[in-house]
């Protein structure tokens, strides 16, 4: 079977989905490999590299031939339509907010296994993408807050005077957030962290952190759902955290926010006006600008100042985007091995056959055999189908009016 790779061409992204090291375990599954020319030069593979490790370079991929195909980025229609009937795709497919992909996969007959989609179990954790790509922007963030923050994070002692260290609070406790300590640790913060899920508390200690507990699991309600992901604050008890939070807040220099619900928006657990109550040059950074911001008035890929309430200077408000692509070759490393691990676990002498009966594969399987397979995302495509037959019928009736 021809398993393609392509170079990934949306602004930004510098990952790819194989490397000359998951190439070799590829090839040893019986799969014939082929790379796009370059696909592999932003995260330092050359096509020499691939070569050495067993794939074939071809200056276009013709998805049309190709039996399976591994990408990063969610897939354009447009090339789940060029895919042939029964063919697999695997990566990340953000599936709540590309509906047309999925309905076009679908459609297609396309067999696709999105990488969010992985059950978070034990033996799936080698898959795990959402988790080996949050580890690199967990890292990468502290190290752009430290470029932004005017001081030190570490103590100094010196014959000059002492230097105290910086003030670091982190949102979110998943393995973003707990990266998030670990390095902010390593370059002598002191790190304090919040996690409206309680047993979060013995991981931030773990990493070298002080869990601020803000006992919001009093109303009885449990703060985890599923998977040991955090579970969707209503509205009042989001108000209560945020009001909760404020005086940590304005003690930070650094703020670090990673929350985050698969599928859904971004939660707001900071208000513009907690940003406004920071000490003027304090530095905020949102990692979860791109799915709506857990910070107030935050832009992917830009940095905002916003003035502090004393009128004596501003906040840097910096929103993140395609962070896990700053730092290609070791996201690309993980990436890669991600996808080569579930692809081992489909393959039999050459041939890749989804069996539907294991719990991963099953789990993480988008479309299949012209069916949505995955429940919440089929459920959205029936109610935007609703939508639009609703829009066709109010629009008929208003032109049978005019008529």
């Amino acid at each position: 079977m021809k398993l393609g790779i392509a170079r990934e061409r949306r602004d930004g992204e510098r990952r790819v989905a194989a490397t000359p090291e998951t190439v070799k375990q590829l090839t040893e599954l019986g799969l014939e490999v082929l790379v796009e020319s370059r696909a592999g030069v932003t995260a330092g593979h050359s096509d020499q590299d691939y070569e050495k490790a067993g794939a074939r370079i071809v200056p276009d991929l013709d998805l049309g031939e190709l039996d399976v195909y591994a990408h990063v980025r969610p897939l354009e229609p447009s090339t789940a339509i060029s895919l042939h009937r029964g063919a697999v795709t695997i990566g990340l497919a953000s599936p709540s907010s590309e509906l047309p992909t999925v309905r076009a996969l679908a459609d297609a007959g396309v067999t696709s296994f999105a990488l969010e989609l992985v059950p978070r179990i034990s033996r799936a954790q080698s898959m795990d993408a959402l988790s080996s790509q949050a580890l690199v922007a967990g890292y990468r963030c502290v190290l752009e807050a430290a470029m932004r923050l005017p001081r030190f994070f570490p103590l100094f002692m010196t014959a000059a005077g002492t230097v105290p260290p910086a003030r670091v609070l982190v949102l979110g406790v998943g393995v973003a957030g707990l990266q998030a300590i670990g390095t902010a640790k390593r370059l002598g913060a002191r790190v304090s962290a919040n996690d409206i899920r309680p047993s979060s508390a013995d991981e931030v200690a773990s990493m070298g952190g002080t869990f601020i507990n803000l006992d919001l699991d009093k109303a009885g309600q449990t703060a985890e759902a599923a998977g040991g992901y955090a579970r969707e604050l209503t509205a009042d008890r989001g108000a209560l955290q945020r009001r909760l939070l404020a005086p940590h807040v304005a003690q930070a220099d650094v703020l670090i926010t990673t929350a985050a619900v698969p599928g859904r928006r971004a939660p707001l657990l900071v208000s513009r006006e907690m940003v406004q109550g920071m000490r003027p040059g304090s530095v905020v950074v949102d990692l979860a600008a791109e799915s709506g911001g857990n910070v107030e008035g935050s832009v992917p890929g830009r940095d905002i100042q916003v003035p502090t309430a004393d009128g004596q200077g501003h906040v840097i408000l910096a929103g993140m985007k395609d962070i896990a692509s700053t730092m290609p070759a070791d996201a690309s490393r993980l990436y890669a091995k991600n996808i080569a691990n579930l692809l081992a676990l489909m393959t039999r002498d050459g041939t890749v056959t989804p069996d539907f009966e294991d719990e991963v594969q099953a789990g993480a399987c988008l479309t299949h055999d012209g069916e949505v397979r995955h429940t919440p995302t089929a459920e959205a495509l029936a109610a935007l189908a609703g939508q639009m037959a609703a829009l066709v019928k109010t629009q008929q009736s208003s032109n049978e009016g005019v008529a």
